[in-house]
C-alpha cells in the first residue's frame, strides 16, 4: 500500500439494536465524498442477489448508485471505472475463492493504490490484510491460497471478543488462537471489537468507533488501543508495504 491508497476497514456492518451501517454511516460518507459510484462484491454470501439489493439499498440512503460486480458482464473494466469499491461480510474463504477463481485480487489491488476508496466489513476487512489466517470463519470452501489483497501490512480479526473471566467454556479464546498464529507469524494482527473500524490513509491507521481494539505482536505483550488511536507504529505504516 502507499501513502495514495484510502482504506476503511470495519469490523462489522450491524451492531446490537441498530440497523445495517447505522453505526458507520457518517464515516463512510465522508470516507468516500462526493464520489457517488461504489462497486459492491457480494461473494461472502451465498445469496449474492439479495445481498447486492441489500447492500443497493442501504447505500442510496447514503446517497450512493452501487452496482454489484456480479452482475456486470466484464467486472475488471467495472473496477477499472468505479468510484470506490466495498466488499462485504460473510464467509471468508468464499469470498476469497471467488476473488481467485475471477482472477480479481490483482485489479482491486491496483485500483486501491491508485486512490480508489476501499471499504471492507468483516470478511471483507479480512482479505484487505496479506492472508485471511487470523479469520474466525469456518473453512465451508477451500480457496487456492490464503493470500488475499495485502492492501495494508498487517492482519485483521474482526469481531474480536475479550476473554470471559466468568465464562465456563473450555474453548480456546480469540486471544489464544491469535497468539497462536503469531507462533508461526510475524504479521501483527489488530484483533477489532464490533463497533470498531480503522481509516488508514496519508500514512496513518486511525482506529475509530467505540470499542477499540487489541494489538498483538510476535514476542511482545499485546497492546490495547483506543479510539482516536494511530496505530501504524505498531502495526507497520500503510507506506511501507
Amino acid at each position: 500500500m502507499n501513502r495514495g491508497a484510502r482504506i476503511l476497514l470495519i469490523s462489522n456492518s450491524t451492531v446490537y439494536r441498530r440497523d445495517y451501517f447505522d453505526h458507520v454511516e457518517s464515516e463512510i460518507k465522508s470516507f468516500i465524498g462526493p464520489n457517488k459510484a461504489v462497486l459492491f462484491f457480494p461473494f461472502a454470501l451465498f445469496d449474492r442477489e439479495a445481498y447486492a439489493t441489500k447492500a443497493q439499498t442501504r447505500f442510496a440512503k447514503m446517497g450512493f448508485t452501487l452496482q454489484s460486480v456480479h452482475q456486470v458482464y466484464d467486472p475488471r473494466r467495472a473496477i477499472e471505472g468505479t468510484d470506490g469499491i466495498f466488499i462485504g461480510g460473510g464467509n471468508t474463504f468464499r469470498l476469497l475463492k471467488a476473488l481467485q477463481d475471477l482472477d480479481l485480487l490483482e485489479p482491486i489491488r491496483q485500483r486501491v493504490r491508485q486512490g480508489t476508496p476501499y471499504i471492507g466489513s468483516s470478511a471483507g476487512s479480512n482479505v484487505a490484510g496479506p492472508t485471511i489466517k487470523t479469520t474466525k470463519d469456518m473453512p465451508i470452501v477451500q480457496p487456492r491460497s490464503f493470500d488475499s489483497l495485502g492492501l495494508v501490512p498487517f492482519q485483521i480479526s474482526p469481531h474480536y471478543q475479550d476473554p470471559d473471566p466468568n465464562s465456563k467454556h473450555m474453548g480456546e479464546t480469540q486471544e489464544e488462537r491469535i497468539l497462536q498464529f503469531l507462533e508461526e507469524n510475524e504479521t501483527p494482527v489488530v484483533g477489532m471489537r464490533e463497533g470498531a473500524w480503522l481509516r488508514c490513509e496519508n500514512g496513518a491507521v486511525t482506529l475509530k468507533g467505540e470499542t477499540g481494539a487489541r494489538i498483538f505482536r510476535r514476542g511482545q505483550p499485546p497492546v490495547e488501543a483506543r479510539p482516536g488511536d494511530n496505530i501504524a507504529d505498531l502495526v507497520g505504516r500503510p507506506d511501507a508495504n
